[in-house]
């Protein structure tokens, strides 16, 4: 051993004597006495800690069984490396010579290869393989590892970026082990769950720990509902399998909570039930078909709720119907608060996310919705759900008096004489300015909005505005619900006007 690491060696055990010491109290250099040490022999056959009476479950066996299943994704991606751009005035001597060594001025070098690493599991003896779609978004070739080593190249089967799932299939000489999807329905907090995987390439990580919480949205897409568990999970985990007890898989290990980049105890995992009609419908398909109903819709929170009468904040406020769209056939209206999709209650916008996308273009069912303080139901029939986008400007707005709310309104016509687009034939009343810590600012009103209807009534202009707005005040314990133009979509505001007598000189909406 050499000086140096005979001293890190030395450090080491002065480190782990140091913690003992620390550990055993304040009297653990001194001598001991004679009485003592009789003491101790006395007690020699004594354990120092109690056998526990209740062991901790292992988990061994289920990993035995289930590891075979389980594989690594490489995806490799062609990319095109950039040169270097020399700095150095073109043609000068040191121009010349920084593109002998680095590569042609602004141009672009020789292709490389840049390879993603992740985890996988084979769902049928067919060798049908489920991941992540982040894990071989782009990639030009994919290969699958399995657990006895063998690598077999893959081809891509279907991909849903809605749900980051994807399906691999690999073609082997004999029937592959495969693990069966279960209940993830059944998963409560606090069951035990165990996590196999390729962390950062290391790949057959075990890892166990319990479900936390169900139902959690990440904000990564419309239809988020995953496990977040406590089992540590990292990068190159993604699309490896989450199981319960009975080996059966629950969730696949999609994302992290990290501020450091690393497992601290927050992971998430795509609920196994979703990934079984997901998965189904690729292998059917190679696409999933969901079904469109081509409304916005919003959250209704307590304001929202006594702005609108309604008995409690839950359902989907419909901001925005986009014409000719199932629902404008069904005759759906902004302002309408969704509470179900045919048998399914709807609590909010995700809720009717996920319930309109659970169903197929084509499928007919029913929208309950209340318009007015009463419940109205109305059939429609779902078409497929598009790619969609949007685009638009904010641009400044004249100034007007400022009022209860905090917001100063011009007319539409002198708001497009400022600059401002608007859709043709668009009627209301245009946010000019908003006043820092005002009850529209607390909202998220913000200068350029187009107040086209208050309390469910359309304006046409800043008076109508001033005039609904007031009412609304008095009618609804301050509550105002404010339809609004942002960006050309439609949304929903809800603003709770500030108390009575306060910014009494200025009352002007």
């Amino acid at each position: 051993m050499s000086k140096h690491n005979h001293r890190r060696h030395g450090a080491a055990l002065g480190a782990l004597l140091l913690a003992g010491t620390a550990l055993s109290g304040a009297a653990g250099w001194l001598a001991v006495p004679a009485f003592a040490e009789g003491q101790a022999a006395a007690n020699a056959g004594v354990p120092a800690v109690a056998a526990p009476q209740v062991s901790l479950p292992g988990f061994g066996d289920l990993v035995a069984r289930v590891r075979p299943a389980v594989v690594t994704i490489t995806a490799t991606e062609r990319q095109q490396a950039e040169q270097a751009s020399s700095p150095f005035p073109q043609g000068s001597e040191q121009d010349q010579m920084f593109r002998r060594y680095f590569g042609q001025r602004g141009g672009r070098g020789e292709a490389r290869q840049a390879q993603a690493l992740g985890s996988g599991f084979i769902v049928d003896a067919q060798g049908h393989v489920v991941t992540n779609n982040h894990v071989i978004d782009g990639a030009s070739q994919v290969k699958v590892t399995l657990d006895d080593g063998r690598e077999l190249s893959a081809r891509i089967v279907g991909r849903d970026p809605r749900t980051d799932l994807a399906l691999l299939k690999v073609d082997a000489p004999s029937p592959l082990p495969f693990l069966n999807l279960g209940n993830s329905d059944a998963a409560r907090p606090g069951d035990w769950v165990v996590a196999v995987g390729n962390p950062f390439g290391l790949g057959g990580t075990v890892t166990a720990g319990i479900v936390s919480a169900r139902g959690r949205d990440i904000h990564s897409g419309p239809y988020d509902d995953f496990l977040q568990i406590d089992a540590p999970i990292n990068r190159g985990n993604s699309g490896g399998p989450l199981f319960s007890l009975d080996g059966s898989v629950i969730g696949v290990n999609t994302a992290i909570f990290s501020p450091s980049g690393g497992s601290v105890g927050i992971g998430f995992a795509i609920p196994s039930n979703l990934v079984s009609s997901v998965v189904s419908q690729l292998k059917e398909n190679g696409r999933v078909d969901r079904g469109f109903i081509g409304a916005s819709t919003q959250p209704v929170d307590a304001t929202m709720a006594r702005a609108l009468r309604l008995p409690k904040p839950e359902g989907a406020l419909v901001a925005q119907v986009e014409p000719n769209s199932p629902a404008a056939r069904a005759g759906l209206q902004p302002g309408d608060v969704v509470t179900a999709l045919g048998e399914t209650t709807v609590r909010n916008p995700r809720d009717l996310a996920r319930a309109v996308g659970g169903l197929r273009s084509g499928a007919e069912t029913t929208l309950t919705a209340r318009r007015d303080g009463r419940e109205t139901q109305l059939t429609v029939k779902l078409a497929a759900l598009p790619d969609q986008g949007a685009t638009g400007k904010e641009q400044p707005a004249e100034a007007a008096p400022r009022g209860q709310l905090g917001i100063a309104l011009t007319t539409t016509e002198e708001a497009a004489k400022g600059g401002l687009e608007l859709p043709r034939g668009t009627r209301g009343a245009v946010i000019a300015e908003v006043r820092p810590d005002s009850p529209a600012a607390e909202a998220g009103l913000r200068q350029a909005d187009v107040i086209t209807s208050v309390g469910g009534k359309a304006v046409d202009g800043p008076e109508q505005a001033i005039s609904a707005i007031r009412e609304a005040v008095r009618a609804n314990d301050g509550a105002v619900a404010l339809q609004v133009i942002r960006e050309g979509r439609r949304a929903f505001v809800a603003v709770q006007a500030a108390a009575p007598g306060r910014n009494a000189a200025t009352q002007q909406g």
